[in-house]
């Protein structure tokens, strides 16, 4: 017999805060009237914590101690066991968003080797020969606004043979200079990065001017700390050999759930750089990092 259990948010966008409430209601969908032995709802946030392959060996001792870190568990019985009319029946819930003790919600965030992530669970247990059927279903927090103005930090920079680091021959380099800026390093998380690029002059051709956005991530503890950066996205902002001294906007939105507020606790931090990388024909990269600090307000 064919019965669909659903949780349905009341809130179409599943963005809520602190000290709010989780509303929403199960949904069962059944031909003829269904016997079950209890509905449960369980809401669960978890910070998963995982170790690059580069890391592991060195981090033994410390890869017992990444367990998932539990910010909000809580558990409520929707439904005793007893018999569900055919048709489709919605069950009302509702639960309050709060930590125990000191605990803070983090925002939701899915990177790499850090995920903080928050669930909804349904369970309706049935008897030995029908399947117990569960069904999951995420929703996003969003960290509170900071009442603070951000106050934007414009960074110039200038990309010249000579500023360059991490090069073996310097001779062989070819003549370029590159100006630009960016018009803040701390973002609002909500707002796109700006700011343009210039290349005044270049012996060789370029091929591509590119932005790309990492995220930095470091788990651990008292053992050692592990950092990895990964892309998170790369946009091209020019295509083949650019018109000298003519500026070239630099504009990029930051996503959803792959970016939060840059974060710092005692077992992990989550930060996020952002590269300028120009390519030359023959395929050498000239990058420029930038950290940010990326901010709700």
């Amino acid at each position: 017999m064919s019965v669909t259990l659903d949780i349905r948010l009341k809130r179409a966008n599943k963005v809520y805060h602190e000290g709010e409430v989780v509303a929403g209601v199960i949904v069962l969908m059944c031909k003829e009237p269904l016997q079950h032995h209890g509905i449960s709802l369980s809401m669960e946030g978890l910070v998963n914590l995982q170790l690059s392959s580069k890391s592991v060996g060195v981090f033994e001792a410390f890869y017992n101690s990444v367990k998932p870190i539990q910010l909000i568990s809580c558990n409520i019985e929707v439904a005793k066991a007893g018999k569900i009319p055919g048709g489709k029946t919605e069950i009302p819930f509702e639960f309050p968003l709060n930590t125990k003790g000191n605990k803070v919600l983090y925002e939701t965030y899915h990177g790499v080797f850090v995920n903080i992530q928050y669930t909804l669970r349904c369970d309706m247990k049935r008897s030995l020969l029908a399947k117990d059927l569960s069904r999951n279903c995420e929703f996003i927090v969003h960290c509170q606004p900071q009442k603070a103005k951000v106050a934007p930090t414009p960074v110039n920079f200038t990309i010249t043979p000579d500023t360059l680091q991490n090069i073996r021959e310097r001779s062989s380099l070819p003549k370029f200079l590159i100006r630009g800026h960016l018009d803040a390093t701390n973002c609002v998380i909500s707002q796109p990065l700006t700011g343009e690029v210039v290349v005044e002059n270049s012996d060789v051709p370029i091929k591509s001017i590119e932005l790309q956005l990492v995220r930095v991530e470091t788990c651990g503890c008292a053992e050692g700390y592990a950092r990895d950066a990964t892309e998170i996205q790369n946009i091209q902002i020019a295509e083949g050999d650019v018109c000298h001294s003519l500026s070239i906007p630099i504009y990029m939105i930051f996503p959803r759930l792959f970016t939060c507020p840059t974060l710092e606790t005692t077992n992990f931090k989550v930060e996020f750089e952002v590269n300028v990388v120009i390519v030359l024909h023959d395929d050498h990269l000239i990058t420029e990092n930038f950290p940010l600090k990326l901010c709700r307000v």
